[in-house]
């Protein structure tokens, strides 16, 4: 029987301190690749393999089909499920998810492949994620919440107290969505950080929660596109991370009407568009 991956991983270390070696057994965060296929009818096509930490693969898989537009709403799911191999006793194969489709035949993937395509050549990422976002028909957010900075300042202390698997392990990115109000409503964890978005996406479309209008998104890292890019497609109208993000998150965040904060840390943070969410003086 196929054991399930875990994901932290216990591993003997040497830790030096003060000149003096000693043994102990550490926590590291587990690393694994995980695979995902579209059923619908008869079909089925592998759509991407992603390094993730275990855990939460369903709601990987669900938002990072959203998040991509090959899915628009959670009835467009039949059901997802860890692949089964018939010759190992039925046993599951715990990294390879297949999602089935209601629809008996597969979407239109050359436009996702096109993206993933140009989104690895430099010089034509940026235009090309602009242009797609804008082919898909993505419209501004909500207008959202006004906060203040009190709020946004509490989010970080907010997000670490609830990392469980970072704690253990120092490896790993979050994501948490807040309500207006500052409550933690939901955290994913992931050694990739837009994985960890995907999953927090993917559990409010498998909640029936989307779109997050009137919700706030924290990342613990950058704040890179594709961050930016899912987040606005779930419908965040204000994201934080605790460092910076790039020109592209910026120009994604501007032409859809979001609140991209950066550097929060303490009480310090940089507003890069959307300034009109956050009650200043």
């Amino acid at each position: 029987m196929a054991v399930r991956p875990g994901s932290s991983t216990r591993q003997r270390v040497i830790v030096v301190e003060g000149g003096r070696p000693s043994s102990r057994r550490d926590a590291l965060a587990t690393e694994e690749p995980l695979e995902l296929r579209l059923v619908a009818g008869q079909e089925r096509r592998t759509l991407a393999v992603t390094m993730r930490t275990p855990g939460a693969d369903f709601e990987l898989a669900a938002g990072f089909l959203y998040g991509e537009g090959v899915v628009g709403e959670r009835e467009a799911i039949r059901r997802i499920t860890y692949c089964v191999d018939a010759s190992v006793e039925d046993a599951q194969r715990y990294n390879i998810v297949n999602v089935e489709l209601a629809s008996d035949t597969l979407p239109d993937l050359a436009p996702l492949e096109r993206h993933f395509f140009t989104n690895s050549a430099c010089g034509v990422c940026g235009r090309a994620g602009l242009e797609t976002l804008s082919e898909r028909g993505c419209a501004p957010v909500a207008a959202g919440p006004v906060v203040t900075p009190a709020l946004i300042y509490g989010l970080p202390a907010r997000l670490r107290e609830q990392q469980r698997i970072f704690a253990s392990t120092g490896g790993l990115h979050a994501a948490g969505l807040f309500s207006a109000e500052g409550e933690l409503l939901a955290l994913r964890e992931d050694v990739g950080r837009h994985n960890a978005v995907d999953k927090l996406i993917g559990w409010a479309l498998l909640a029936g929660m989307l779109p997050l209008s009137q919700c706030v998104m924290l990342v613990s890292g950058r704040a890179s596109y594709e961050i930016v890019q899912k987040a606005m497609v779930a419908g965040v109208p204000l994201l934080c991370a605790v460092s910076a993000p790039s020109n592209l998150a910026v120009a994604v965040a501007q032409s859809f009407g979001m609140t991209l904060i950066g550097f929060l840390r303490a009480e310090r943070f940089t507003i890069y568009s959307g300034a009109e969410r956050v009650i200043l003086g």
